[in-house]
């Protein structure tokens, strides 16, 4: 069974990464949480859960900046993240089975729900160097915070090693 928001919290707790969570009504797209910008400190991502020809599948945060709503590029994206052919969104059914969220909740913190490490993880850079980077905790009614040195010791005691690439749209061409 699924890990639960409060179960994401207590772990971050437990390995005494500091974060701070934010309640709001619930946001399933980048064009949602626009609104919310101002009100929630910190870089906001762009959560992707895509598989490949080869069946690997792939978290791929993305940060997005201000006003920026852009599709990802697919075709590009396989390269930079070395997908084996084309490269396709996940299922729900797959999302849930995998991440134990379904889609509008995907968030780097459902890879607490991946203790096989099934997913490969990809991070753009420029979310890495962030001071503050926003991820939902299972639920995309709640915006949980936290440093990149906390996602980073987050993705390490899950057991996951994310492979950090330049994600930004107006480099990927």
């Amino acid at each position: 069974m699924p890990l639960s928001p409060d179960d994401v919290l207590r772990f971050l707790d437990a390995h005494g990464i500091a974060a701070r969570t934010h309640t709001h009504p619930p946001l399933r797209t980048v064009a949602e949480s626009q609104a919310l910008r101002g009100n929630i400190p910190g870089a906001h991502t762009k959560n992707l859960f895509l598989r490949d020809d080869k069946k690997t599948y792939f978290l791929v945060s993305i940060l997005v900046p201000p006003g920026d709503d852009r599709p990802a590029d697919l075709k590009a994206l396989r390269h930079r993240i070395g997908a084996r052919g084309r490269l396709s969104f996940g299922t729900p059914e797959a999302l849930y089975e995998h991440l134990g969220v379904r889609p509008g909740s995907v968030s780097l913190l459902a890879l607490m729900n991946d203790p096989e490490h099934r997913v490969s993880v990809v991070i753009d850079d420029a979310l890495m160097a962030s001071d503050i980077i926003n991820c939902h905790p299972l639920t995309n009614d709640k915006t949980t915070g936290l440093s990149a040195a906390g996602l980073t010791a987050f993705l390490a005691a899950t057991g996951h090693q994310p492979l950090t690439v330049d994600l930004q749209p107006e480099t990927m061409e």
